[in-house]
């Protein structure tokens, strides 16, 4: 079955990153035919450029595309970086450098950003996305495509590779 709106598309991928720009990529994710990823395809779920390049594919093909950074997490912006008050971790233990901290916005929008470093009055943070400025590079398979389930389209994602899966 050819992917299309308001299907299911269950896959394997390996994504690789070349994040030191030395001309080798590393493998940074995968999945696998027992665990793969499966999602409603046309529901925003994914990254657009990502279901545009499997757009044409149906089950048991295989596919291998690139996502520039425009097309993927953005460009990385240096003035992505914001110092929170100390005040903020009152109560508890300061984070560790390298640790990724929940965040949420005003608009109550949910983000991560990630500790760079530790200052006398404030935690300084990365709000770029972990993978932003990355070129990423997807090799994979096609497992399954098949029609959404009603519930699955009125709940606007996927219940899984059979469409049976409780959430």
């Amino acid at each position: 079955m050819k992917i299309a709106p308001q299907h299911v598309v269950s896959l394997t991928y390996d994504l690789y990153v070349d994040r030191e720009n030395t001309g080798s990529e590393t493998l940074v994710e995968s999945t696998t035919q027992e665990q793969p990823l499966t999602f409603l395809f046309g529901a925003g779920q994914m990254l657009p450029k990502f279901e545009e390049n499997l757009s044409t594919l149906s089950t048991g093909d295989t596919y291998e595309f690139r996502l520039s950074p425009e097309d993927a997490y953005g460009v990385y912006d240096e003035e992505a970086v914001a110092n929170l008050p100390k005040e903020m971790f009152q109560g508890t233990e300061l984070p560790e450098i390298g640790s990724i901290l929940p965040l949420q916005d005003n608009q109550g929008h949910r983000f991560q950003a990630m500790v760079v470093s530790i200052a006398e009055d404030a935690v300084i943070v990365d709000l770029n996305h972990p993978m932003a400025g990355q070129e990423l590079h997807f090799k994979g398979n096609i497992l399954n495509v098949r029609p959404a389930t009603e519930e699955e389209l009125s709940h606007g994602h996927a219940h899984g590779p059979d469409g049976h899966h409780a959430h």
